[in-house]
């Protein structure tokens, strides 16, 4: 791979007001951890060369595309597996963030290991995301879902039943909120109290009726309301701030996803002068 070494830490929360979750972009050429345990779940994904890990006794091997689980209290190093070094994205979670309800146990993974390419990619792409542009209802909306789906997928723990009765009727309830709320949206682990769900049953229950995830229902709501204030004049740095997102990038990102085009585009064809 070659290049300098490289680590940067990225602090998201999950929801407005929750919990702080750190995620970790790293690339190493010949730096090795000394031996060490975390308090919580380390889970990453190797996105190029390899990695060594001493760990539970022995050695695991990661390559591309590989998810490392390393659960908490365990001893373990890291440390490239050839000269070309190796990169990964990184969470550090706590263990209800994995369970959150839906297992009948803690969970246990024998393998540390984990082959399952459709949840690396979607680790992978979360992470980056969220590191550009750490969104708290973004990140309460995919990272837990993504942990809970490694642990009923791969651990020994049994998952729950997760079938949500009235989904509809949730799904337009917090729907409602997070229009009603677009410029500080409320946590979803706050929703689901209210509604007296955990919080992946809540998220179960929105993208079964909805399709998208809550911050991609709430993102896409927000570009609707972008288009009017655009097409009468505003700049897009004005709306983004009108209408919930983080930055001008922030509206960017998702006016083009949604619409095709930039805000900027978007208002120099449609918009009135002021």
């Amino acid at each position: 791979m070659g290049g300098r070494e490289q680590t940067r830490w990225t602090r998201t929360r999950l929801g407005r007001c929750g919990p702080p979750l750190d995620l970790l972009t790293a690339r190493f050429d010949t730096h090795r951890y000394a031996p060490h345990a975390h308090e919580e779940f380390t889970i990453g994904v190797c996105v190029g060369g390899s990695e060594v890990i001493a760990y539970r006794g022995g050695l695991i091997h990661a390559g591309p595309g590989a998810i490392v689980v390393l659960e908490p209290g365990e001893m373990h190093d890291g440390a490239p597996a050839a000269a070309d070094g190796y990169a990964y994205r990184a969470v550090y979670a706590e263990t209800p963030l994995l369970s959150d309800g839906t297992l009948g146990g803690s969970p246990h993974f024998l393998n540390p290991v984990v082959d399952d390419p459709e949840l690396a990619t979607a680790f992978r792409r979360a992470h980056t995301e969220l590191s550009i542009c750490p969104d708290p209802l973004e990140a309460e909306s995919r990272l837990p879902w993504l942990l809970t789906a490694l642990a009923h997928r791969h651990s020994t723990a049994r998952p729950c039943p997760d079938t949500v009765p009235g989904a509809d009727g949730i799904a337009r309830a917090v729907r409602d909120r997070l229009a009603d709320e677009l410029l500080q949206p409320p946590a979803l682990a706050d929703l689901a109290a209210d509604l007296n769900l955990s919080r992946y049953q809540l998220l179960r229950a929105f993208r079964t009726t909805m399709g998208i995830p809550p911050y991609a229902w709430l993102a896409q709501y927000r570009v609707t309301r972008a288009r009017t204030l655009l097409e009468s004049g505003l700049r897009p740095a004005e709306v983004a701030a009108l209408v919930g997102f983080a930055d001008q990038a922030h509206l960017t990102r998702w006016f083009r996803r949604v619409m095709g085009v930039t805000p900027a585009a978007y208002r120099a064809s449609v918009g009135k002068p002021l």
